[in-house]
């Protein structure tokens, strides 16, 4: 499985529309990347959002839906994605500062379409917004990939994931926020604007705006993908890796060492995480806005067992697959095949049928984003309350 697939696509989709499955891919991985992306550009894209179902909206602060599983289990693809594409490459002779490079140009480029999908349509350069999902991925990659170039013992990955994560709380609970004071003594625990995190990003938003004349915050105070809360975001990609090193390399014990051992382990350890960021939920709230500890244990364990079950739906199974499989599979490959490219598309027809304006008969302009809306998905007063 390679990395590309952050930047550009590969040939899954070609290989599932002619019933081949690549020899060597963890086909569940691209089906789970196919989920998730189609998922993040649904919830991403809502007609109204005065009408959309709670569970298609993101929590509002503390909290989790549906919708808070997306974009971590997209990290949590990444990291796993980047640890079957390292292998692949070592084995063709790649060295540690090739790849290294080649994760730091992916970053850029990365970030370099994030920056012009921003811009687009008005190029409006001084109200850009820096932070946001692209971004996020941007950074997480390239910094789990050295990680990972480093190391991949799986007690030292361990390691660095409980330090991420400690260290973020320990952060958020007693390191006092400038101007504001102690946490819970003189302010909520994660309160929505006094909180460390919301500061370094108004801190780092006046940086830009100083020296670089742009960079605004997508909640005006704060950024739900800021700075310091990329740190456990880190931690959800590497916690992706470990699930693939377990795949990939499973360790001996009861459950043994086949493919059914492994999925066993891995749902196990899935419904750990699971149970681990409940609990830690209890004093260290679930909170997709600051990606505290907590959601960060509670959606991997979800991302792993949703791995668990797709790898038993389709990874080793003899070919060719069933019709029914063929085609229920088929779309999300072709999403997880083309994931960014798919992400970036629907961000432009959104842009465009936004940007586009027509006349009604007394004059008054609707975009065409409004017209589809209101003539196709909501016609009928199915929007209307009862």
């Amino acid at each position: 499985m390679s990395a590309a697939t952050l930047v550009k696509p590969i040939t899954m989709g070609e290989a599932v529309t002619r019933r081949v499955v690549l020899p060597g891919r963890v086909v569940s991985i691209d089906l789970l990347r196919g989920l998730t992306i189609a998922f993040m550009i649904l919830v991403n894209d809502p007609g109204d959002w005065e009408h959309v179902y709670s569970q298609l909206d993101h929590a509002t602060w503390n909290g989790w839906t549906l919708t808070d599983l997306v974009f971590p289990t997209f990290l949590f693809v990444v990291g796993a994605s980047t640890v079957f594409s390292i292998e692949a490459r070592e084995r063709k002779g790649d060295t540690r500062l090739t790849l290294a490079g080649h994760m730091v140009a992916r970053a850029g480029k990365l970030f370099l379409l994030k920056t012009v999908l921003s811009l687009i349509p008005y190029f409006h350069y001084t109200h850009m917004r820096i932070f946001g999902v692209l971004t996020r991925i941007a950074l997480c990659y390239p910094l789990a990939g050295l990680v990972l170039l480093r190391t991949r013992d799986k007690r030292v990955l361990f390691g660095v994931v409980a330090v991420l994560l400690a260290g973020y709380w320990v952060l958020l609970r007693w390191v006092p926020v400038p101007g504001a004071g102690w946490p819970v003594r003189d302010f909520p625990l994660l309160d929505k604007d006094l909180n460390l995190t919301a500061w370094l990003d108004r801190s780092f938003s006046a940086w830009t705006l100083k020296w670089l004349h742009t960079g605004t915050l997508y909640e005006k105070t704060r950024d739900p993908e800021g700075l310091l809360s990329t740190l456990p975001a880190i931690a959800t990609t590497l916690l992706g890796a470990l699930a693939a090193l377990w795949m990939r390399h499973p360790t001996d014990g009861w459950w043994g060492r086949d493919a059914r051992g492994m999925r066993t382990m891995l749902a196990m350890s899935g419904a750990v995480l699971v149970v681990l960021g409940l609990l830690w939920g209890r004093s260290f709230p679930i909170n997709k806005n600051l990606w505290t500890s907590s959601y960060v244990l509670l959606m991997a364990g979800f991302a792993a067992l949703g791995l668990v079950a797709l790898a038993a739906l389709v990874d080793s199974r003899p070919q060719p697959w069933p019709r029914w499989l063929q085609a229920a599979t088929w779309p999300w490959f072709v999403f997880g095949s083309n994931a960014i490219a798919a992400y970036a598309a629907s961000v432009l027809l959104v842009k465009g049928c936004l940007y586009v304006k027509l006349a009604d008969s007394d004059g008054d302009k609707h975009t065409l984003w409004s017209l589809i809306y209101t003539f196709g998905f909501a016609s009928r007063g199915s929007t209307k309350m009862t």
